[in-house]
């Protein structure tokens, strides 16, 4: 269960030295702390339950959503979240794992989430046609079509047909909130394959 500083602090507070309790039950292992103020009683917690409360608002989204849709082949072992607005990337090294944090327009941020209840923990997590669009707005503009299809299928390596099985009129209207030079070529990457079968 995560605590807060102030939480354990009130509820503490017929202790003379609230702080010190604090103190010796993270000696003993009955807080882990995740961050400054957040501490967690439970240590199997998975690391994708505690992203948002790290730092937020977030969703777990880019390579780790790619991982969890299994989309690409690798394993992921960074927790990689997207914020609006905090205009610089943030890591967090954890008993829980490392965390990272990274902008997305805010036109988007809100878009193609789903929320996940496990164990009493909520987590939010981008759907994979979303985790697809953010990660694109992480690269380097590619310069044409065929460029971009080298770095989804050949450098990012999805599945060519795991990419065809997923919702690409939700992707192209998606894509259209980034309003930059590699979502107008997904855009393009989308009416071919939908042209062509």
């Amino acid at each position: 269960m995560i605590n807060t500083t102030s939480m354990l602090l009130q509820k503490y507070r017929s202790y003379n030295n609230p702080a010190a309790k604090i103190g010796r039950m993270v000696k003993k292992g009955e807080l882990i702390p995740i961050i400054r103020g957040i501490y967690e009683t439970d240590r199997s917690v998975p690391g994708y339950c505690l992203a948002q409360i790290i730092y937020g608002p977030s969703y777990l989204s880019f390579e780790y959503a790619l991982g969890w849709h299994d989309l690409i082949p690798e394993a992921v072992y960074v927790y990689t979240s997207a914020t609006c607005g905090k205009r610089r990337k943030k890591q967090y090294h954890t008993p829980f794992g490392v965390f990272t944090f990274r902008d997305v327009p805010a036109a988007a941020f809100p878009y193609g989430t789903t929320l996940h209840v496990e164990n009493e923990y909520g987590y939010v997590i981008a759907t994979p046609e979303k985790a697809v669009c953010d990660k694109l707005y992480t690269v380097s503009p590619c310069a044409n079509r065929k460029e971009l299809s080298e770095l989804l299928f050949d450098n990012l390596r999805i599945d060519e047909s795991d990419f065809r099985n997923l919702d690409l009129k939700e992707m192209a209207e998606l894509a259209g909130l980034y309003q930059t030079a590699n979502h107008r070529l997904l855009v393009s990457l989308i009416k071919e394959m939908e042209r062509h079968g």
